[in-house]
């Protein structure tokens, strides 16, 4: 395993993979958990089609990729925010209608341009070797700053996930505090996609949050729990891909799936001797 790694860590764009994405998988499991328990796991898959759109348009015009889809998806964060707090347009209904239609413009605007060729693979399902210079800074730079806002407010963000009424009653913003985990999810997301893709993201987000709760129902142990998993989940999954050359957002998802299957199976064989 060792070896692996030290041979791994030979190639540059593999040293940036595994920085980015140790900083996003870490990341989409803290905010993940929040978007678990306040049953709104489905933004991630919202906004990863609108990351994909916004792709799209930026490969169109020749911009930079993460430039313009950043404040695209945050935009896009509020804007579902906003649709899921209004009594006609309910939270599921919100997410479905910003995403089908995110994806559907993404594949016109493809189609009309480039074409629907390798990139679009890219787009959808990530790949390791599109990541730029320029890219790993930016990543690691948002990224760093969503884990120090997300440690910051994390009683704000406790008391909003589990009792958001109680939470308004003692006086906090609930609106704001609800907003900053939208628009760090949206920035976790847009990161995401340059090695998950637009179809695979929302599973960084999920996975870990919901493994972690098959065994603990602390909140704070659940945190603490979701980010280790997600982490072993991420550098298991990139050494699966390098040695068994599959896609690297495919083999992270899969190695999620097991991680899962065992806490699963570890509820149940606790269940069964408690009793």
């Amino acid at each position: 395993m060792i070896d692996m790694l030290i041979e791994m860590f030979s190639y540059t764009f593999l040293v940036r993979a595994f920085i980015v994405g140790l900083l996003v998988s870490l990341c989409a499991s803290l905010l993940g958990v929040t978007l678990v328990v306040k049953r709104y796991s489905m933004i991630g898959d919202a906004l990863s089609r609108v990351g994909f759109s916004s792709l799209a348009i930026a490969v169109a015009l020749n911009l930079a990729p993460l430039t313009l889809s950043i404040p695209i998806v945050v935009l896009s964060a509020v804007l579902l925010l906003r649709l899921s707090e209004n009594s006609k347009i309910k939270g599921d209904s919100a997410v479905a209608l910003i995403s089908t239609s995110s994806l559907a413009i993404g594949v016109i605007i493809l189609s009309q341009t480039t074409g629907m060729n390798t990139d679009v693979c890219n787009f959808m399902f990530g790949s390791i070797l599109v990541m730029s210079s320029s890219d790993v800074v930016l990543s690691i730079v948002l990224s760093l700053v969503v884990l120090i806002l997300f440690v910051l407010f994390y009683n704000k963000i406790f008391g909003v996930t589990f009792d958001e009424n109680y939470a308004k009653a003692t006086g906090t913003n609930t609106e704001a505090y609800n907003m900053i985990v939208a628009i760090l999810t949206a920035i976790t997301i847009v990161l995401g996609m340059r090695m998950m893709g637009a179809m695979l993201i929302s599973s960084l987000v999920i996975f870990p949050a919901l493994t972690s709760m098959r065994v603990f129902k602390n909140f704070r142990s659940v945190i603490i729990s979701s980010a280790l998993i997600s982490v072993i989940c991420f550098i298991i999954g990139m050494m699966a891909s390098y040695q068994f050359a599959t896609p690297t957002g495919a083999s992270i998802v899969v190695v999620n799936i097991i991680m899962f299957v065992i806490f699963t199976l570890i509820n149940i064989f606790r269940g069964g001797m408690a009793r």
